[in-house]
């Protein structure tokens, strides 16, 4: 019911004129909005597909909590700059439990897999969702903040690894990877780490970036993932994504679920 409810809900959100449209177009791209009558008018099966086998089975799965679907497909409409569904899918991912300043720290993860554009776009898409559920600052993470520990026998061993392999060539990217990425960004709280792996996994299939996945993937199992989380996740992710990205990721993932002990 809940899902039936949303769904409501994001075509109404869709509809609803902003009090902001020029900014609102200019930042999104698209002056878009759509209706389930729309859909049905144009592509009748589309529109039962999205009733039938997506919200009222998919995302009904068991294996992945709800909670672990709005952030796998938030992660997916960020990293690939889909816009038009983000309204719905951040006010399904609040009453799914994703907190206001977890929203808040995918997005400024996302900055740094997907590109500053893309974050950009999803905060100018969150700020009325979070303007309407009069969601402040106080709900927010800080800017500084204390760091979660870090495995520093397996951080340096990734920074050599990486710095014999780039450091020469490319010493500004290896720099900021060791000193943005994995001693700050990786460090922030109010994103747990499996969080954040799932995040970083979910971005890299969006976008068929498959050569870091294994690393990834290995981190997010490492961060508490189970392989049933992730077998669910890339079940979502292949409604989302679409299937030829899902089947370049697969092999990948399998082959990191048979080497790991069990």
């Amino acid at each position: 019911m809940k899902l039936q409810s949303a769904a409501i809900a994001l075509l109404w959100l869709m509809a609803m004129p902003s009090a902001r449209t020029e900014e609102t177009a200019t930042l999104t791209g698209s002056k878009l909005t759509l209706t389930y009558e729309d859909v049905r008018k144009i592509a009748p099966a589309l529109e039962a597909y999205t009733q039938n086998r997506l919200l009222g089975d998919v995302w009904k799965r068991p294996g992945l909590a709800p909670r672990d679907r709005s952030i796998v497909t938030l992660a997916v409409l960020i990293a690939r700059n889909q816009t038009i569904e983000m309204p719905y899918h951040f006010n399904l991912a609040l009453d799914n439990s994703v907190k206001p300043r977890e929203i808040s720290e995918i997005i400024t993860h996302l900055a740094f897999y997907a590109g500053w554009g893309n974050a950009m776009a999803a905060v100018a898409a969150a700020r009325e969702v979070f303007l309407a559920r009069h969601i402040g600052a106080d709900q927010l993470p800080s800017v500084s903040v204390t760091p979660l520990p870090i495995d520093e026998a397996a951080e340096t061993k990734r920074a050599t690894s990486v710095g014999a392999q780039f450091g020469v060539f490319f010493p500004g990217v290896v720099q900021y990877t060791t000193d943005v990425l994995f001693r700050d960004l990786w460090l922030r709280p109010d994103l747990a780490p499996r969080d954040r792996s799932l995040v970083t996994v979910s971005a890299l299939i969006a976008n068929g970036q498959t050569a870091q996945l294994t690393p990834h993937l290995n981190r997010a199992m490492d961060n508490g993932l189970t392989q049933t989380e992730a077998s669910e996740a890339i079940t979502q992710l292949a409604f989302y994504v679409g299937w030829p990205n899902v089947f370049s990721a697969m092999p990948v993932a399998k082959d990191v679920f048979e080497k790991r002990p069990h």
